[in-house]
Parts: C-alpha cells; structure tokens; sequence
C-alpha cells in the first residue's frame, strides 16, 4: 500500500501589524503645526520615536513629487532609523515611474544596513500626480508604446534584480582584471524579501503575487463592483494569496492595508473631525476609471473598535496602517495613536510589542 507524499507545512500566519502612514503635508495656514518642508520632516522623525515608544510597530511616509509633502524618502528613513532601535520603517508607496533603479538599489540598501534591517519598502506605478507627465521631467521617458505602468514594472525589474545581487554593469578589464558582470554595492540581505508592490486593483495584486512581492492595498481602488470597500479590498487579498500559492514561493507573504481612525476622546478631535461621523465609501472618475475609496472611521474608540473588528480586509490583513493628520503635529498624533493602540487595536487582534 502507497502512501501519500509529505508536503511541507504551510509558513504560520504574520502577527498582527500597525504603523502610521504620513503623507507629510506642509502649509503656512491657520491651524497648521507643519508649516515648513523642515517641519515636516524633523516631525516625522519625532513621531517615528513616540510611536515605537507606544509599542508601534511601523513608522510609513508616502513620497510625491511636485507637491508640498515628502518626497525623498531615504535621507528620512535613515534619520529615523538612527533615532529608533526596533520599529519597522517604510514607505507607501515609491513611484517607479520616478526612480533610477539602480540608484534606488543603492539608497535602499545603504538604509537598509543603517537601521539593522528593518526597511519595508513600497513601490508602485504610484499615484496621480500634481505635474503633467512629471516623470519625464526627471528624464525617465516611456518608449514608443510603453505605458506609465510599463515604465514602472521595467524599473521595478531592474532594481529587483540589482537589490538581489545580479550582475548589472560590465566590468572594465583594466579597473578590474575580470570582463564580468558587477553587482551595486552596497549589498543588505534580506531586503529582497521587504519589497511590497502598492496595488489598486484584483489584477495587480495577482500580478504581484507572481513576481514574489507582498501586497501594500491602500484606502483607494481603481475599479468597484459595487460591494463596500473593504469586501472589495477583502477580494483582492484572497486572490492575491491564492496567486501566491499557484506561484509557488515558499515563504508566507505580507498584506498590508491603510486606514484613516480618528478616534474622538477630546473637543480637540471633536473640532476638527466631528462633523465626518456616519461618512461612506466613495466612488468617482480616477485617470478615466471607476474607483472606490474607503472611509474614514471616525467616532468613539469603542465604536470604531466593533466597526475595524467587523471590516473583511482588516482581519484578512497582517499590517494596518493608520493615516495621520500630520499637519495637526507630533503631540497630537502621537496622542492619536495612542488611543489607537490602547481601545481599538486589540479588538482586531493586535498586541503591543513585547506582549507577543
């Protein structure tokens, strides 16, 4: 009598993940605490260091360009990093249509080793951006019927393959005795492993799957079917993860999602987010195609603690990402966070740091 082939053990599931997601928006405005592009980045340094202290488990910036908010992530990241011992540093996401690969390979692992591992790197086709056609300013043109997006996934390929070690440049016989192929340096291992591909629809992400990527969906996708946000957003995942398995890696990959939580404790939060009790998703025209944005959870912390423990794509998630109102300052959102952490968070199956 045969017996069956043993099969290897699934990988067990991620831990249960937050992180807060700034967009880093400067303005001299009333009411702005982040007036200056200084202030926007020494802010997202202070409150990298009160979010780990709160047991925090990411600190995320997203990057634009053209636009008064971050935009060059890794002079940033590697401050928080010096700043910071444990918490996960990210971003959410890098536009590829922007990015020299092999430069971004360099930046990427240099941050990498400075801060002893911990960089979860998003990239993407990114997102709409304030300049026409912007990417070209920085001289990086599509080929003659190349898109956005194929431009993006060929400098996705190259960086790829450069963070992995590959031969990317030919050698000089006369520098180096050798007509080899040399890889950038420097080199940080284990970082091939950290790259998450920002995904807006169910195809992208089973796109992403194939290529070996973990899954960074955000609060917007660029299609809808007319089911809620987060069972939309729940789809994605699952089909993500079932690609995943018909590729065949054999490691378990990360899912992140983003959230905006405005829990109202005080008549502080009242003032600026009271009046957004009882919104919905949205949907609208994106770049000519029907999207779907999710809403903001905002009310009491228990309240917003049933609702994120009923939402499908929080539960189907290992990471969640907190958007915050960062122009509202460090105090304020460190105070944001807390609150997140201590009467919302556990109810979706997150525990502090430490506690695990």
């Amino acid at each position: 009598m045969g017996t069956e082939p043993a099969t290897a053990p699934e990988p067990a599931p991620h831990r249960k993940r937050i992180g807060f997601l700034s967009f880093g928006h400067w303005q001299s405005a009333p009411g702005s605490r982040t007036r200056t592009a200084a202030d926007a980045l020494l802010q997202s340094i202070e409150l990298a260091v009160a979010a780990e202290e709160l047991g925090i488990d990411g600190a995320y910036v997203r990057v634009h360009h053209f636009a008064p908010q971050l935009s060059a992530p890794f002079p940033l990241l590697a401050a928080m990093a010096a700043r910071t011992s444990r918490i996960e540093l990210g971003t959410a996401v890098v536009d590829m249509r922007y990015e020299n690969p092999l430069y971004l390979a360099e930046e990427a692992a240099a941050t990498d080793l400075i801060s002893g591992g911990r960089l979860q790197l998003g990239i993407s086709r990114g997102s709409p951006e304030p300049a026409l056609r912007g990417s070209e300013e920085f001289g990086f043109v599509p080929r003659e019927g190349q898109t956005d997006a194929d431009l993006a996934r060929e400098h996705t390929r190259l960086f790829r393959a450069a963070i992995a070690g590959a031969g990317v440049a030919r050698a000089d016989p006369r520098m180096t005795g050798t007509s080899g192929a040399l890889a950038v340096q420097p080199q940080s291992p284990g970082l091939p492993e950290r790259i998450w591909w920002g995904s807006g629809t169910r195809r992208t992400a089973e796109w992403a799957a194939a290529q070996g990527m973990n899954l960074m969906s955000s609060t917007l996708l660029i299609e809808d079917t007319g089911v809620p946000f987060a069972d939309l957003q729940a789809e994605q995942i699952a089909r993500y993860r079932q690609a995943w398995a018909e590729a065949g890696w054999d490691r378990r990959p990360r899912v992140s999602v983003s959230r905006s939580v405005i829990p109202i404790t005080s008549s502080e939060d009242l003032l600026y987010f009271g009046n957004r009790n009882g919104e919905g998703d949205q949907v609208g025209l994106l770049e000519g195609h029907m999207a779907r944005f999710g809403r903001t959870y905002t009310g009491e912390p228990d309240v917003l603690a049933e609702e994120l423990a009923r939402d499908a794509a929080v539960q189907a998630a290992d990471t969640i990402l907190l958007t915050v109102p960062n122009q509202l300052g460090v105090d304020y959102n460190a105070r944001l966070l807390e609150t997140i952490a201590r009467e919302v968070a556990p109810a979706f199956g997150w525990q502090p740091a430490g506690r695990r």
